[in-house]
């Protein structure tokens, strides 16, 4: 790897780093209701808001009622998207005179910007309207978002309350986490972007001729104001179908540095809001810790196997010099397509600026691998804390098992229904990814729209399946995933991959809640050190390792060392 793609990794870190702080102590003031600078704007919109709804904010709620209100939302949500796209065709905002979206495709794409996922079988500049990317779309990547958010503040007020039967109020948390977080940094961010070039209008395709003489659609839209929120909201889906790598949706390497720090911001402010809020703010730093030496070690992989190349290429004497540029923007070269592939699978963002479909066999396996750990390296907003906060509960139980007393955490014992609701919640994921994986690799079907045969091919199928229930949305690409097949199937394992998690996440917050809080002695496991942040670490590989090594070996391993052997696919 180059001194300089080492200096870009230390820079982006820094500046992550930097920003976690003021983050998380901003965060914790709008969960606690606390008093922040934007309160004489944004109280008097909250109370309208719930006048309005019906809403009223003292009344909290227990760990059921908050999770039916979240699913509840998340299921009107969904229907009116799939709605929207379906009279698409009769809905203003439509210059371009796009069609009705087919019921299955709309199944998937509602499905999909509800979960946070963003997952697009489709091209946005030639399938939606702007009334739909607006209306729809957008609509989710703020709710979404904020819905995730309001899940992990829960869980983190069930670790902090003490004999308690509430942890908050699902509808509270939403309407603040989109008042105060969402919508004021959008705002800003949005204005930076058009700022750098990128396009805000309303305008319908301009027709442009090419120096051949044929007549190319340059697609027109409102792009600024949905990308800020694609990336500050960890959705990553594009307006476009190359997504950040269009010039329209990312034009300069400021906009390329700014939307990669905004897909880890949030997730990595959430680190100090839980030591925070529970008044352990080392503890908060020992998880950020935790993410942070698993988010280095997949950049530092992925660069150096994109620099290094394919061998195959290099002794034909076609390689490019600075390493691996297929799939790649020229603008943004190997370095930072590789920083840029490893944050949002970290992430369960799912933009992208390069293919990850043309990246080495190695290159790929990072994004693939740090989506089936469950995007806990930061991960999505929200969902990467709480994800990351079942690996906690295993890893303490794991430590108290081996020093042979009841584990805890945070003064709180945890019990085998505590273990039983972690292990279930990941098993979910390993479930919808593996089991429709093999489906698809099994059938007509699924293997039909392949673009590569071999290990190549089934990494392919393996990501797509491990993307949608990841709640992700990146794609190998190779794959055209625009079937009744993979839109029917796909959208399954995101709407799985998103509420079955949820379910057993809330019982344990509600468990949490509840137990009361006991003194730690000396022979309480620290969850504050270094020695608990390696032992998290391990256990996130290890329960990855275990789970995944063989998909990972017959897939992007085996292709390695084929390459390796002179074999490409």
């Amino acid at each position: 790897m180059t001194s300089i793609e080492l200096l870009k990794i230390a820079v982006y870190f820094l500046l992550i780093l930097a920003a976690t702080k003021p983050l998380g102590i901003y965060m914790k003031r709008v969960f606690c209701g606390e008093k922040t600078f934007l309160d004489p704007l944004l109280r008097p919109i909250e109370r309208t808001v719930y006048r309005t709804s019906g809403v009223d904010p003292r009344k909290e709620q227990d760990w059921k009622q908050y999770t039916i209100a979240m699913l509840v939302f998340s299921g009107v949500g969904l229907l009116l998207t799939y709605a929207i796209q379906r009279v698409q065709h009769v809905l203003p905002l439509n210059p371009d005179h796009m069609a009705a979206v087919a019921p299955d495709l709309a199944w998937n794409t509602a499905v999909s910007f509800t979960t946070n996922t963003n997952w697009q079988a489709y091209s946005g500049e030639s399938t939606m309207s702007h009334f739909t990317q607006m209306v729809g779309l957008t609509f989710h990547n703020f709710v979404s978002a904020a819905a995730g958010i309001a899940l992990a503040i829960a869980l983190i007020r069930g670790i902090a309350r003490n004999s308690a039967k509430t942890i908050g109020n699902f509808w509270v948390d939403l309407t603040r986490c989109t008042l105060w977080v969402l919508l004021p940094l959008s705002l800003v961010l949005a204005t930076f972007f058009l700022s750098q070039g990128v396009i805000q209008n309303f305008r319908p395709a301009i027709a442009a001729t090419t120096i051949e003489g044929t007549i190319q659609k340059i697609p027109q839209g409102p792009i600024a104001s949905q990308e800020a929120i694609k990336e500050l909201g960890t959705n990553g889906g594009g307006f476009f179908n190359a997504n950040s790598g269009f010039p329209y949706e990312n034009p300069t390497p400021f906009s390329n540095l700014l939307q990669m720090l905004l897909i880890f911001a949030l997730g990595a402010g959430l680190c100090y809001t839980l030591g925070a809020m529970t008044g352990k703010p080392r503890h908060g730093w020992a998880v950020f810790w935790a993410m942070s030496i698993l988010f280095l070690g997949g950049a530092f992989i992925t660069t150096d196997a994109e620099q290094r190349g394919n061998p195959v290429h290099q002794r034909l004497g076609v390689a490019a010099a600075d390493g691996n540029m297929e799939g790649k923007e020229v603008r943004f070269g190997v370095g930072d397509s590789a920083l840029f592939a490893t944050i949002t699978t970290d992430a369960s963002c799912g933009a992208i600026n390069a293919w990850h479909d043309s990246f080495t066999p190695i290159g790929g396996s990072v994004p693939l691998l740090n989506i089936m750990l469950g995007e806990v390296i930061f991960g999505g907003v929200g969902a990467g804390m709480y994800g990351m906060i079942l690996f906690i509960i295993l890893a303490v139980f794991i430590a108290g098992l081996m020093v042979g007393r009841t584990p805890e955490y945070l003064g709180k014992k945890i019990e085998a229904h505590d273990v039983k609701l972690a292990m279930l919640a990941v098993l979910v994921l390993a479930f919808c990814i593996l089991v429709g994986s093999a489906a698809a690799a099994g059938t007509a079907a699924g293997t039909s729209s392949l673009n590569n045969a071999g290990p190549h091919g089934l990494s392919e199928i393996s990501y797509a399946f491990t993307s949608a229930t990841g709640n992700n949305g990146s794609a190998f690409a190779g794959l055209n995933a625009n079937t009744k097949f993979y839109n029917i199937t796909l959208g399954l394992a995101m709407f799985f991959g998103r509420f079955l998690m949820i379910i057993p996440l809330m019982g344990i917050a509600g468990s949490l809640a509840a137990k009361k809080k006991i003194a730690e002695t000396a022979g309480s496991f620290p969850v504050d050190g270094a020695l608990f942040t390696f032992l998290l670490v391990g256990i996130v590989v290890i329960v990855g390792a275990l789970t995944y090594f063989p998909v990972l070996s017959l897939g992007p391993y085996v292709e390695h060392l084929l390459m390796n052997a002179g074999k490409v696919f």
